[in-house]
């Protein structure tokens, strides 16, 4: 999906091979609007708020097709420093790989983070920041 398509027939068969749900809606809009429908009558039609359909087509006139592609999604930035996060991963490396019987948990996690950083976390972000590592 590169550069404008301003030909209906190379859009509609863009829109039939999109296996991304999200994407074909959006590939529907630009298709509407191409038709000459108004943003409140794609809104209405695809079910969706004409907020972002003004987004998707704002993206399509500014970009082409290109700009509706979804883009990388960050997440919410740890509350835990860079230098916190370095010792985390250090304490975790040295309990699991140096021979020690002891198998850490989310909740050993947790409680470290507490007692060293005095930050509780919810169990579910622990488990979230270790797949970071």
């Amino acid at each position: 999906m590169d550069s404008f398509c301003h030909d209906n027939t190379m859009l509609a068969k863009l829109i039939r091979k999109e296996k991304n749900a999200r994407m074909k809606v959006k590939l529907l809009a630009v298709l509407h609007f191409q038709d000459g429908k108004s943003r409140y009558q794609i809104a209405d039609f695809l079910k969706v708020s004409r907020t972002s359909v003004n987004r998707w087509i704002s993206l399509y006139l500014a970009s082409g097709l290109e700009g509706l592609k979804e883009k990388p999604h960050r997440g919410r930035p740890s509350i835990l420093n860079q230098e916190q996060l370095v010792q985390l991963q250090n304490h975790i490396e040295n309990k699991s790989y140096h021979g020690e019987k002891v198998k850490l948990t989310g909740v050993d996690i947790q409680l470290y983070i507490e007692k060293q950083f005095g930050i509780k976390y919810e169990i579910s972000s622990v488990y979230k920041l270790i797949e970071r590592f």
